[in-house]
């Protein structure tokens, strides 16, 4: 199995920020259990085995690169066999509470999920559930890339998606095959990217899976109201340099009063003025890290905060370090730990 396969023809000279691991052992047994470690460093915790169709040695190698909180992941291998037992999800779930979004470039590969059995050729374009039990079997060589989405991130955009049963099929969309052509690019481009652009581009891949799940997702009262919150969300992200951004020019745009504004956010975790002020401290937050970004005062002013004292004080409850604490960090390399939980 060559790099040229994993990479995907990407040239490996630009690949500096990405990850590979491959199966190593003295023996197929050895092989395997080294496979089942990076599956669970790289995908999820599984339990892998051989089948009859698994050749000694077996080979498998991953790739990792890293897009903000997402994760661009190719992997391929012979033959072999998976499971994910409800015993492994309740001892893995707090770290492998993801989504993925996967690709078929090559190979055979059979998954039985829920009694129903699903057979991936190239091609083929799935979702999968980190909290859903599945085995799977790989009846022929493949290469897969997979985009790994934090559920919580998928969820502030999409939130009905967990009204879902279970996740869309996606053979038939037009979205899924954007979305696959993105990652591709992403691949390919990602090495050129600074890391504000890149942050960006993790954002552009959420907002396409969006676009893959909505039309499935159901409707009613509670879907509706869930899908305008994520509406507003977006909103404010789009327009966070906007001086006059406030829940009243929110309520305005949105043809609603006040009050309805406040209620449609008051059984969560922030109210709209707070989903404001924490949208802004973050755009601030990655601007500051960056040595480029400008001086604390003209960040500050940038996204919307017209008092650099206050805007100080605000960073420093929301993440526990001040913004001079994090510029210095950024500038001397030295390790500093933010407290995103702040308040």
């Amino acid at each position: 199995m060559s790099t040229t396969l994993i990479t995907d023809g990407t040239d490996a000279t630009h690949e500096d920020s990405a990850e590979r691991w491959s199966a190593h052992g003295m023996d197929v047994a050895r092989q395997l259990e080294s496979w089942a470690e990076i599956m669970a460093q790289t995908h999820l915790t599984l339990e892998v085995s051989a089948t009859r169709r698994t050749p000694a040695p077996f080979v498998g190698g991953v790739v990792r690169r890293q897009i903000g909180d997402l994760m661009l992941v190719d992997c391929a291998a012979v033959p072999f066999r998976g499971r994910r037992s409800e015993d492994i999800i309740n001892a893995h779930a707090a770290h492998e509470d993801r989504l993925g979004f996967q690709f078929v470039h090559k190979g055979v590969e059979i998954v039985h999920d829920k009694g129903n059995e699903i057979s991936l050729t190239p091609g083929s374009v799935v979702m999968w559930d980190g909290l859903q039990t599945a085995e799977i079997e790989v009846m022929q060589p493949f290469y897969k890339r997979t985009l790994l989405f934090p559920r919580s991130r998928v969820l502030a955009v999409c939130p009905r998606l967990a009204d879902l049963e279970g996740l869309p099929p996606l053979e038939s969309s037009g979205p899924a095959r954007l979305l696959v052509r993105y990652m591709n690019a992403l691949a390919a481009e990602l090495p050129t990217l600074d890391p504000h652009t890149v942050i960006t581009a993790a954002n552009i891949a959420l907002e396409l899976l969006r676009t893959v799940v909505e039309p499935e997702l159901p409707t009613g009262r509670g879907a509706e109201r869930a899908a305008l919150r994520a509406d507003i969300r977006r909103h404010v992200r789009a327009h966070l340099r906007d001086q006059d951004l406030s829940p009243t020019s929110i309520a305005r745009e949105f043809a609603m009063s006040i009050r309805a504004l406040h209620a449609l956010f008051e059984q969560g975790d922030e109210s709209v003025a707070e989903l404001i002020r924490n949208e802004r401290l973050q755009r601030c937050l990655e601007d500051v890290q960056q040595r480029n970004g400008g001086s604390i005062t003209e960040i500050a002013f940038r996204w919307g905060f017209c008092d650099a004292a206050h805007f100080s004080r605000v960073f420093k409850r929301r993440f526990g370090a001040t913004p001079s604490e994090v510029r210095h960090a950024a500038l001397t390399g030295a390790a500093i730990t933010l407290d995103r939980e702040a308040s």
